[in-house]
């Protein structure tokens, strides 16, 4: 049996600011569910990562994956040894994916 890794997931400063421009948008324009919701499709995704970490598709051009967590919700990640990056988070309503930094 293979020997199951011990991955930790990193939030980079660029997609911590991102959640909060969500939340802030989410709470200008949603309710609380709203937020709570995205908090928790967050937390599920993590979970699934840290089994899974090469689940989503990998991009042809950067070294970073993408997962769609909804029809609204892009995450952008990159997988280490023991760790897992998370790059950027996107409103898929936004058109910001060109802004990515590395």
């Amino acid at each position: 049996m293979a020997e199951k890794k011990n991955l930790t997931v990193e939030y980079s400063k660029q997609s911590l600011e991102n959640a909060k421009e969500i939340v802030f948008y989410l709470r200008k324009n949603f309710t609380e569910k709203e937020i709570t919701n995205f908090y928790k499709v967050l937390a599920d995704f993590e979970k699934i990562i840290i089994l899974y970490p090469t689940i989503y598709s990998e991009s042809k051009k950067k070294k970073f994956r993408r997962a769609v967590l909804s029809k609204v919700l892009s995450v952008y990640y990159s997988v280490k040894k023991n760790k897992i990056s998370i790059i950027a988070i996107f409103d898929n309503r936004w058109d910001e994916t060109s802004k990515i930094n590395q």
